[in-house]
């Protein structure tokens, strides 16, 4: 149940609707309250104050109505100028942003913001009646006139911060789609969530043996979004069995594909088998919260579209080689074994599908390499950022990795360059190789 939760949380995480449906609950709640109180007689000290001028009911229900009607306009303008901003973020960036765009919480919380000032203003607005106003009720029944003063100056209140909320959203778009403000959100949000994932320094090399076993094999179609680890290893624990997994978040897998593996566990049954796949979330796209390598196939995208012939924009490709370079240098300090406790005998239960250093780099620089070998001047800063990256890393498996993966660029660079280009391009390889010899 907990990885449905969390799947569960994602998807309203990524939506436009959760805030400001909160926002709309607590909007009637909060005008419920402040009339209760205006009827009730709490707030005739409000007119005790000399420069806070009662409201007449003409007054209040214009007041109301402007209220009510400009927050619904500027709310569809909101939404309009968010939707443009993201078709806009998606088509120049990558189709993969669009999921950032939608998680942003400034744009869901202005949203929300001017959703609920207009229901705060619509449901004070019905109890507002002048003293001649009998409605339909009969004569011994019909209502005094009633102006909820305290309602009008929260409404007022409410004007006021939607209309901070909105200059501040005017200013949030246009930086939010800026691409190094883009890049930033995902390099540091890779960087961090790469030292939680991997919270130990370096201590040993990772080994990716393909597990045997009995195989717990997939039944539905789809991404990996969420895999509920706890549970997998309480699993784990009760049946006395080793169970490693053959799949990682962000993985495509299709009925028939390996979920997980019971290894060397021939006596035990498949009773579990249902209860290990409901460990597994499936969805019809790759999502952020588990895996790192949604994160670093944003940064190669942007990469990549930004030194495509119809952009040819070698400084965005830069910005994203730095944030990647950042990235395996993180990496290239921690230990990539990951542990899930161990049961009473000692023995640890599950185990991970592990990713060796090798295999981030590649995803990473290896990705990225056939875009970058046609621009000098990325090669150039590329070289320089892989060199950065290993200045900090003690292993020298994990050197030689960085070292190999300059010799590829430069192999690639061969290939697509020449004259001038390929000469600067040569020397700046010749300087690296030096570097890395330190």
């Amino acid at each position: 149940m907990t990885g449905r939760l969390r799947k569960l949380w994602n998807d309203v995480n990524a939506s436009y609707w959760f805030y400001p449906a909160q926002f709309s609950i607590l909007a009637v709640l909060l005008a419920i309250g402040t009339i209760w109180l205006d009827r009730n007689g709490y707030a005739e000290s409000l007119n005790a104050i000399a420069w806070l001028q009662p409201a007449r009911p003409d007054g209040a229900s214009n007041m109301l109505t402007v209220i009510a009607g400009s927050m619904i306009g500027v709310a569809s303008t909101v939404f309009s100028i968010t939707i443009a901003a993201v078709a806009y973020a998606s088509g120049n960036y990558g189709p993969r942003l669009l999921t950032n765009f939608m998680e942003n919480k400034g744009n869901q919380l202005s949203l929300a913001t001017f959703v609920g000032t207009f229901v705060y203003a619509i449901t004070v607005l019905r109890v507002v009646r002048a003293a001649d106003e009998g409605g339909l009720l009969p004569d011994d029944q019909a209502l005094p006139g009633f102006v909820p003063q305290l309602s009008l100056l929260v409404a007022y209140g409410l004007m006021a911060l939607s209309v901070m909320v909105l200059v501040y959203f005017l200013n949030h778009v246009p930086a939010s789609i800026r691409i190094n403000s883009v890049l930033e959100g995902i390099g540091e949000r890779l960087i961090g969530d790469i030292k939680r994932t991997f919270d130990q320094p370096a201590k040993q090399a990772v080994t990716m043996d393909h597990p045997k076993g009995r195989s717990v094999i997939a039944t539905e179609t789809g991404y990996v979004q969420i895999i509920d680890f706890d549970r997998l290893e309480r699993i784990a624990q009760t049946a006395g069995g080793h169970l490693q997994l053959a799949v990682r978040t962000g993985d495509f897998v299709h009925p028939k594909i390996d979920l997980a593996v019971w290894e060397d566990d021939d006596e035990l049954d498949d009773l579990r088998d249902t209860d290990i796949r409901a460990c597994f979330q499936l969805g019809g796209k790759r999502t952020p919260g588990q895996d790192l390598h949604f994160l670093m196939d944003e940064l190669v995208e942007i990469g990549l579209r930004a030194l495509s012939p119809g952009i040819n924009d070698p400084f965005t490709a830069i910005a994203a080689l730095h944030w990647l370079g950042a990235a395996t240098a993180e990496l290239g300090r921690r230990d990539l074994n990951r542990h899930f406790g161990e049961s009473e005998d000692g023995e640890e239960r599950l185990s991970l599908l592990a990713d060796d250093f090798t295999h981030f780099v590649q995803r990473g620089f290896g990705s990225i390499r056939s875009g970058v070998a046609t621009s000098p001047n990325a090669a150039m800063v590329m070289f320089s950022t892989i060199y950065h990256a290993a200045s900090g890393i003690d292993d020298e498996e994990r050197l030689h990795v960085l070292e190999q993966e300059g010799l590829q660029l430069m192999r690639q660079a061969r290939i697509d360059l020449e004259g001038p280009n390929l000469e600067m391009v040569e020397a700046r390889y010749q300087q690296f190789v030096t570097w890395m010899k330190r």
